[in-house]
């Protein structure tokens, strides 16, 4: 996809510090002062480095099942070398961090059938660290220059940098990296192009005669993607035989479980911490596009992923918390005669009422369940954080049955009922509106269905 972006994964090795064919014997391994031999002692001490033969490895190899081609060559036994022998740590490193991404990884590459070895990729792009940025300008887990990252759908601007998502950037990822499967018809070529561009592949498939292998054209492509693909390959070997090797995660790291909710306003997640008691550190790992813990008017219809354990309490309490988060937007709702414009509070009102669960099945549409239950399109996207009108079978929607009163409704039905209004005013709070009128702020609350004390000027109060 780009060139030298090594740096941001392993800062200590390349092709100049991995000696070639000559420097690894098959026949008799380097460095055997410190290792220790897997015949004699079969249970390791953490510290000790099994030694192994380019036969074992090869060995090993030929009896991993993977969806891709993988023949052992010298080359990428030396890279095996390295990650098992002089650069443990960074090896370690990864372990850490594979349970955090490798299963949004797979269900990514077996919704678009690809290959789930192409998961490895990621360590040798990124090392598994979202947030990653090479010195030329890369971003993320799959480091995404900025223009590919804008054409394939991701936001990248001062504050926001989509790049940095794990979903996003994986599924943009899986989406070029095929396209590049279907350019080339190999899949390491494919990694190869992803590298260093289809471009330059296609110099060295010319260059080479016409042939269509990695290995065919090896000799013609630039020396870091001569690297690229049989590091790729080490880890492939590597993280499919850790006990061989004497790797024992003691301190794995697994993912937080989310739901995403969209608030609709520019808002800090310092701000939402405070209101939900939610982890500033988790919402800053499960949210790593945002930059400066700050989501932008410009960005404000983003969804945030939530730790599930709080997602329901949150759901259950938007309206209050997304007006104590900031100044709400306004929604645009459709009349016969002209927009009206209703705040965010409204919007979710319904969820203090009862709430339904409905499992979708076969034929159905949002506009054919919204009719059954007497709802609305937009209310059941609203109440179930739809981006757009597709559902999947098997979905569980929400809904509820209290429904949405717009600006003009409440007007109409104020009026119908001689109820009086009281236009909020600029310092004005609950607590003074109700000793100006001899009201209680919770009578004032309920006749309003306030689910908190948080008011704003120009908003209208039923008052009796």
């Amino acid at each position: 996809m780009k060139m030298s972006l090594r740096s941001a994964i392993i800062p200590v090795i390349l092709t100049c510090l991995i000696p070639l064919t000559e420097a690894y014997s098959q026949e008799e391994p380097q460095e055997t002062a410190t290792l220790i031999s897997e015949e004699i002692a079969p249970n390791y001490h953490y510290e000790y480095i099994p030694d192994f033969t380019y036969a074992q490895v090869d060995q090993r190899v030929k009896a991993m099942e993977t969806g891709m081609p993988f023949e052992l060559n010298d080359r990428i036994f030396s890279f095996i070398q390295y990650f098992t022998v002089r650069n443990r740590e960074y090896t370690k490193m990864v372990l850490a961090r594979k349970d955090i991404f490798f299963p949004l990884f797979e269900s990514t590459l077996q919704k678009h059938e690809m290959p789930t070895e192409i998961e490895y990729l990621a360590i040798v792009e990124s090392g598994l660290d979202p947030q990653i940025k090479s010195r030329v300008g890369a971003m993320g887990l799959w480091q995404f220059m900025p223009a590919t990252g804008r054409m394939y759908g991701m936001e990248v601007n001062p504050d926001v940098d989509d790049r940095m998502d794990p979903e996003q950037s994986t599924e943009a990822a899986a989406k070029y990296l095929k396209s590049l499967y279907r350019m080339f018809g190999d899949w390491e070529v494919a990694l190869a192009a992803y590298n260093c561009g289809p471009g330059n592949v296609r110099k060295a498939i010319r260059r080479s005669g016409g042939k269509k292998t990695f290995w065919g054209i090896y000799n013609y492509l630039p020396k870091e993607t001569r690297s690229y693909v049989p590091q790729f390959q080490a880890f492939l070997y590597v993280l499919n035989n850790l006990e061989a090797h004497n790797f024992n995660l003691e301190e794995p790291t697994y993912p937080i479980e989310y739901e995403k909710i969209r608030f609709d306003r520019a808002f800090s997640l310092e701000r939402l911490s405070e209101l939900t008691a939610i982890c500033i550190a988790d919402l800053e790992h499960l949210n790593p596009s945002i930059k400066q813990r700050n989501v932008p008017a410009s960005n404000r219809s983003m969804q945030i992923n939530i730790p599930k354990s709080k997602a329901l309490y949150l759901k259950e309490n938007l309206a209050w918390i997304g007006d104590s988060l900031g100044s709400p937007p306004s929604i645009l709702l459709a009349s016969n005669d002209s927009p009206a414009l209703i705040s965010v509070e409204k919007a979710v009102a319904s969820t203090n009422s009862d709430r339904t669960s409905y499992r979708v099945r076969s034929g159905d549409v949002l506009g054919s369940i919204a009719s059954r239950h007497g709802v609305s399109v937009s209310q059941l996207k609203e109440w179930n954080n739809l981006r757009s009108n597709l559902i999947k079978v098997g979905q569980t929607l929400y809904l509820y049955n209290g429904k949405t009163a717009t600006s003009e409704t409440l007007a109409d039905n104020s009026a119908q009922s001689g109820q009086r209004t009281y236009i909020v005013r600029a310092g004005d709070s609950l607590w003074i509106i109700s000793q100006k009128h001899s009201l209680s702020v919770e009578q004032i609350k309920r006749l309003n269905n306030l689910i908190s004390n948080n008011i704003k000027p120009g908003q209208k109060l039923i008052i009796g």
